[in-house]
């Protein structure tokens, strides 16, 4: 497992620039309510999860260094879909970035959340072409009993190395470094318990305010799909979510299955 601590933005290295400008031609796709309505292309799939309020939207939009890429909606609970976006060049997409309703939020009508909800979990456990997860998780409130539950629920696919993981914590531009130090410790600590020699487990603080991480995450979602391609030039930023991550946008409820 590896985890990546920095009090302030790094320069951002070779292989970050060649993340960057990658996820930054991330454009929608499609939304599906059913898996059978997602692409059966079967590009490589990464799937973006977390509780409602952990800054999951914006956090996108950050990597993606588009403001409005990923939409989170004013109405807390409400995105009951899965919304695909492709990476990659524009006429040979290699990566889909599968965006899912977020969790944990409890004033969401129960039929309606709870067959939202099992649609993630299948996806989530069944679907073949998901070869990682990132995980958002708020680093002011740690791994909170829902995290934990959807932590579970991958565990076996992330054991085995089938599927990787990233546990992005997320606002930590809210934390002195003391406090992100021990947002990190916390982390390790629960990611421990599913790390084995198979697994590909690593975890780090970011913030979408500040940049805090993201040239660290954004070499671990490429490198999920692709090995030793060129460096590219990385595109300016326009200003994608200079806000607080995540605020006013979503809203977490604590006794909501996930």
């Amino acid at each position: 497992m590896t985890s990546t601590l920095h009090a302030t933005p790094t320069p951002y290295s070779p292989a970050a620039k060649t993340a960057l400008a990658w996820t930054h031609g991330a454009r929608f796709l499609t939304t599906a309510s059913q898996l059978d309505q997602l692409p059966t292309a079967e590009l490589p799939e990464i799937a973006f999860v977390g509780r409602s309020n952990a800054g999951k939207s914006t956090a996108i939009n950050r990597l993606a260094q588009q403001k409005r890429l990923a939409f989170a909606s004013r109405t807390p609970g409400r995105t009951q879909h899965l919304n695909v976006f492709e990476v990659g060049p524009k006429d040979a997409a290699d990566t889909l970035f599968v965006d899912l309703p977020g969790y944990g939020y409890a004033a969401v009508e129960r039929s309606a959340k709870l067959r939202w909800q099992q649609v993630m979990s299948d996806y989530l456990q069944l679907r073949r072409p998901l070869h990682g997860v990132v995980l958002m998780i708020d680093s002011r409130l740690g791994f909170t009993d829902l995290d934990r539950r959807l932590l579970a629920l991958i565990e076996p696919r992330i054991v085995n190395g089938e599927v990787r993981l990233l546990a992005l914590l997320t606002k930590s531009d809210k934390l002195n470094r003391s406090q992100a130090q021990a947002s990190l410790l916390a982390a390790q600590a629960v990611l421990a318990e599913v790390t084995t020699e198979a697994s590909d487990i690593s975890v780090t603080l970011f913030s979408a305010l500040n940049r805090q991480g993201l040239g660290d995450v954004a070499e671990a979602v490429y490198g999920w799909t692709h090995a030793g391609a060129a460096g590219l030039p990385v595109p300016a930023d326009d200003g994608a979510a200079d806000g607080p991550a995540g605020a006013g946008a979503e809203a977490a409820g604590p006794t909501d299955p996930v």
